[in-house]
């Protein structure tokens, strides 16, 4: 059986691929693709494969807009964070979820699903288009937590306990209000979409949130020194172009 897995985070797309083929050494991974725009080139260019795992959100978009653009009849098993709103969504329509963080156990019903209903998935993209809406709508699930790998331990953090993402020596850290400190598979990019409102693109190495300001003082050439309520050695400097929009993000309860 010919598998693509579509999914930004090495860590799950090690821990997939390992884990299907051991629960059967028929399955070939065919492909591993890490954003929309990979995805799209890769469908509209080779065979379609048996099955397809896949994330919900990617770096450049949902996933749900690689199925827009390219007609396919192949199923799909999800792979999400989401809650049981969208997850039922799911389920309703004929395609099973894997809850993350998943294990051998998950992913064996899942293919047994999979083999039950092969011959009757649905070809048309209607579904997709509506669990897209159902994403979009203003009352959507809103991601709560982070995931982080520690070892072998994989550890949700919630997003309210975080109290700034931030880049050293190239690497993205988080660090929680109790002053615990974890390293994170995702650029500032993605995470400035996923913390929402209450967390400021403070400049390219730092995303600060609301509840971890303390005050914000005057700075050399109109620029703007950020105090934070937590213990944090470097300086976090906001340039005279972004002060105004930090001071009205401020003023905002």
């Amino acid at each position: 059986m010919k598998i693509v897995i579509i999914e930004d985070e090495q860590f799950t797309v090690d821990d997939l691929s390992e884990t299907l083929q051991k629960i059967d050494e028929n399955i070939t991974i065919s492909a591993i693709l890490k954003s929309v725009k990979e995805a799209i080139a890769y469908f509209e260019n080779n065979e379609k494969p048996d099955l397809i795992f896949c994330d919900i959100q990617l770096g450049d978009g949902l996933s749900f807009d690689i199925f827009k653009k390219i007609r396919i009849s192949t199923p799909i098993i999800f792979c999400t964070a989401f809650d049981e709103y969208a997850l039922q969504a799911f389920k309703t329509n004929g395609i099973d979820y894997i809850l993350k963080p998943f294990s051998k156990k998950t992913l064996e019903e899942s293919l047994s699903k999979f083999n039950t209903l092969k011959n009757v998935f649905s070809k048309d993209t209607a579904f997709y288009e509506t669990i897209t809406n159902l994403l979009e709508n203003k009352n959507k699930s809103k991601q709560t937590s982070i995931l982080v790998y520690q070892k072998d331990n994989i550890i949700p953090i919630k997003i309210d306990k975080i109290s700034l993402f931030f880049i050293k020596n190239e690497i993205t850290h988080l660090q929680t209000f109790t002053n615990e400190k974890y390293t994170i598979n995702k650029s500032l990019d993605d995470l400035e979409i996923i913390a929402g409102k209450d967390f400021f693109r403070v400049n390219r190495q730092f995303l600060v949130n609301r509840k971890a300001i303390k005050t914000a003082s005057q700075y050399f050439s109109r620029k703007l020194l950020v105090n934070l309520t937590v213990p944090f050695n470097e300086q976090i400097i906001i340039s005279k172009e972004k002060s105004t929009a930090f001071i009205d993000w401020l003023s905002v309860n």
